[in-house]
């Protein structure tokens, strides 16, 4: 069984635009001074960077008042305490009662009287922070999340602490005072929250900052995971968005691999014995030669994993978090059912594919969290979209025509490829969704 995986070659790829929007550096010193190591505070004025495309102050009053925005896409805080949902969540009256639905004059007094008003997950929500996130997954390999920070003028959101993920947050409206203290824990895993280190958080908060500053509109600061931090707005509305990075650990490939193990363990029938009768389990020396022969088993277990296969488990993991391009449902299939040999097919933007030979003579696609199985006689025209990144169907190597309009059209119905001219539903007629002859 071999893999092919797709080439990084493609120019935003090579680029990594979000990536150097972030951080105005070449992606490779970001990646030896400052990833999982360094803040890095990047100002707007040496790279005129505004981020009022991404989001805005009108446009956080369009989230809160007319997209229907509901729990727990939104949370408030006010001194660092998190407010609780029903102060600001209702009905949405007829036709529309789910109770946990945001209140827009809740939120305003709430605003009014100093709260914080955290939107979440902007990145399932927002189109512009959509597109924004994923390219920026796609640039750094490791998947992200957007929130934003509203936060009344000289008014304080939480109280110092740490991320178990890296962040950049990128200023957007306003002045906010940022604190940055060394990390209590380095490189915290996400079951090694703040609160469980509470004191030794609080303590090191009085020490002598890494960094103290204010962010203007336009700057963007990079914090590792673990960096302890808190922010003040200052004379007027502040806005930012924390852009968090789930970044893909060596922890993680240990939990892959201690899955693994787990799997191939539960055939050993040595291991899935009972332990003696009468067992007295408050006793620890008559469990010994127990406990010692399932450790030595689980030893060799260990010592049998293929590393191929742990990080197939971790790529599995993490594809599965990731979002490609959002595709039109509507438009595509329109599309689909009218492909002709001057189509042209482009694989779908930030979709993460790999090509599997397998032993039965058959081919894999992988793509983000599906699986696709299509004969061997497919893999060169398959080969060749992953390469390139977009085809004419009638380009597509090693087939007949009718072969191609079928593989096409596969390929589009299964959100693998789009046509890019289609990208929006727009001048459907009555009739575009029936396939011809």
């Amino acid at each position: 069984m071999s893999e092919s995986p797709a080439p990084r070659g493609r120019a935003e790829q090579l680029l990594r635009p979000a990536l150097r929007r972030c951080t105005n550096a070449d992606p490779e010193v970001f990646a030896r001074d400052h990833w999982g190591r360094h803040p890095l505070l990047t100002r707007a004025a040496d790279t005129g960077n505004t981020f009022t495309d991404l989001l805005d102050l009108a446009a956080v009053d369009e989230l809160l008042s007319r997209r229907g925005l509901r729990t727990p896409f939104l949370r408030i805080a006010k001194d660092g305490q998190v407010v609780d949902t029903a102060r600001f969540t209702t009905s949405g009256g007829a036709g529309a009662e789910i109770a946990d639905q945001v209140s827009s004059d809740a939120v305003l007094r709430l605003f009014a009287d100093g709260s914080t008003v955290v939107l979440q997950g902007l990145h399932r929500l927002w189109p512009p922070l959509i597109e924004f996130a994923d390219q920026l997954a796609a640039d750094l390999g490791h998947p992200t999340q957007v929130n934003a920070y509203i936060t009344p003028p000289s008014s304080r959101g939480f109280d110092p602490h740490y991320d178990v993920h890296d962040v950049f947050v990128l200023q957007v409206a306003g002045q906010k005072h940022w604190t940055i203290h060394e990390p209590v824990l380095r490189d915290p895993l996400r079951t090694q929250v703040w609160t469980d280190r509470r004191e030794e958080v609080a303590a090191a908060a009085t020490r002598e900052p890494v960094i103290d500053a204010v962010l203007e509109p336009g700057d963007v600061l990079y914090l590792p995971r673990g960096f302890l931090h808190s922010a003040t707005a200052l004379g007027e509305i502040s806005a930012h968005l924390t852009i968090g990075v789930h970044s893909v650990t060596r922890w993680g490939a240990a939990e892959a691999a201690l899955d693994l193990v787990r799997t191939l363990a539960a055939e050993d029938p040595d291991l899935r014995g009972s332990l003696p009768l009468g067992v007295d389990l408050a006793d620890p020396d008559g469990l010994r030669d127990d406990v010692t022969a399932v450790v030595e088993g689980l030893r060799d277990w260990l010592a049998r994993v293929d590393p191929a296969e742990v990080a197939e488990r971790l790529r599995a993991r993490t594809w599965s978090q990731v979002r490609p391009e959002p595709v039109a449902p509507l438009a595509q299939a329109t599309a689909a059912a009218a492909l002709g040999p001057d189509t042209v097919l482009r694989l779908r933007p930030r979709l993460r594919c790999l090509l599997r030979d397998e032993d039965d003579g058959r081919v894999t696609l992988i793509g983000g969290r599906r699986t696709h199985s299509f004969p061997a006689s497919v893999r060169p025209a398959l080969a060749e979209l992953l390469a390139v990144g977009e085809l004419k169907v009638g380009d597509l190597p090693g087939l007949e025509p009718d072969d191609r309009l079928a593989l096409a059209r596969r390929l589009v119905t299964e959100s693998v490829a789009v046509v890019p001219d289609a990208l929006t539903s727009n001048a459907l007629t009555p009739d575009a969704l029936t396939p011809g002859p």
